[in-house]
């Protein structure tokens, strides 16, 4: 059993804690708007879940998810991070998140950016090519026909095993997209956002294999 710290507990963020629970893990909740906020969502998972502030449930979290606009990466706790595994399932949209620089010209990719912003943590990309109804749906055990696969990109080795070994607990496996520079391949507008799982308007989704997975990296071009 692992405990999973979210950072935004949204409709992805949310959606990876009830994976995260039913496969037995406890998970420890937290948004921007504060713990009072997150009662009804930790009542509805049951004891493996509480609502905390942010800075608490990255302390908590052996692993922790940051679900947050890219906008708000600044206003992110300011640690510890050292050593702690992030999980970013975090896409870059200029019409929510405001022109950024650096992210326009390529220099970064949004990862890269969050990495900055959290000095000393293992940053794995994850979670952010996939609509979130798809991502409850399509869950599948290990060894299960129709399992689903998800890119992932970091630049620590250690780190990408931990995330790929909480994937396969959550029905889920993992293709290496590379480092963390390279995981422009998985952001919005590239082959492997979204198409690989089935329309949006058909919730159920479709199982997207390994080879699927790496055939629409491939695919992608800037």
């Amino acid at each position: 059993m692992t405990t999973i710290g979210f950072i935004g507990s949204g409709q992805i963020g949310g959606t990876v804690a009830r994976l995260s629970v039913a496969a037995g893990h406890r998970v420890v909740l937290s948004n921007s708007r504060g713990p009072d906020t997150l009662q009804d969502l930790a009542a509805e998972l049951g004891p493996q879940a509480r609502a905390a502030t942010a800075a608490e449930a990255a302390v908590a979290g052996e692993l922790v998810v940051v679900s947050v606009p890219v906008l708000a990466f600044g206003r992110l706790p300011a640690g510890p991070w050292a050593g702690r595994v992030v999980m970013d399932t975090c896409n870059y949209y200029p019409q929510r998140d405001g022109q950024i620089a650096e992210l326009d010209s390529g220099k970064l990719t949004s990862s890269e950016l969050l990495a900055r912003d959290l000095p000393g943590a293992a940053v794995v990309k994850v979670f952010n090519n996939i609509f979130y109804k798809h991502l409850e749906s399509l869950a599948r055990p290990a060894g299960g026909l129709g399992r689903s696969f998800l890119p992932i990109a970091g630049d620590d080795a250690a780190a990408k095993a931990a995330v790929t070994a909480f994937l396969g607990s959550i029905g889920y496996g993992a293709v290496d997209d590379g480092l963390l520079t390279d995981s422009w391949r998985q952001e919005p507008g590239t082959p492997v956002y979204g198409p690989p799982y089935g329309p949006f308007g058909n919730p159920a989704g479709t199982p997207a294999s390994a080879d699927t997975i790496r055939a629409a990296l491939a695919e992608a071009a800037r």
